[in-house]
């Protein structure tokens, strides 16, 4: 990856506030031509491997599984469709910029103590320059007692970090618009 290049973390894990974040992601890509995007899986290992290069391709849902969309978006079929609109936009971005996104996939223990160590480790490593993050927005309460990816890696990460709740309509009905 060249210099000239803003290199952008995006973590997926599979859920909904990581489908909000990917379409937010898809938006910066769509309007920063010199963007490289790089979505980021953690899996379990016990090796603490650093991890292996995929195309964004082999693990995004460009034709997503029923299995997938019920992870991700609600039974109701307005909801259902816009999800759809949602996808195919961002589905649409990433293929027009297939260049510019990769998708590697880390290894290391689940908790959540490992898996921010991993992630800050590797976006240090690639020197990325913002980390997007989706989160369900827990109170700081919450997150002390339950634990929080997105809330540890924001508090500990030498780099930016934006964290993604759940879309505004606004923001969709212009996205989705947007050609």
């Amino acid at each position: 990856m060249s210099d000239s290049k803003f290199n952008v973390l995006l973590y997926s894990d599979g859920s909904q506030q990581a489908f909000s974040a990917a379409v937010y992601s898809a938006n910066l890509l769509r309007k920063m031509p010199n963007m490289q995007l790089t979505i980021v899986q953690v899996q379990e290992s016990d090796e603490g491997s650093m991890g292996v290069e995929y195309s964004w391709i082999d693990t995004w849902p460009v034709s997503p599984t029923s299995e997938w969309m019920k992870r991700v978006i609600e039974s109701d079929t307005n909801v259902r469709s816009l999800y759809n609109d949602i996808l195919t936009t961002t589905n649409g971005i990433f293929t027009e910029r297939v260049k510019d996104v990769n998708h590697h996939v880390i290894y290391c223990n689940p908790s959540i103590t490992d898996t921010v160590d991993a992630l800050l480790e590797y976006a240090e490593k690639k020197h990325f320059k913002l980390i997007i993050m989706g989160t369900r927005g827990l109170t700081t309460l919450k997150g002390l007692i339950f634990g929080c990816i997105a809330h540890n890696v924001l508090n500990r990460s030498p780099i930016p970090v934006l964290l993604i709740k759940k879309l505004p309509q606004d923001f969709i009905d212009s996205y989705c618009s947007d050609t």
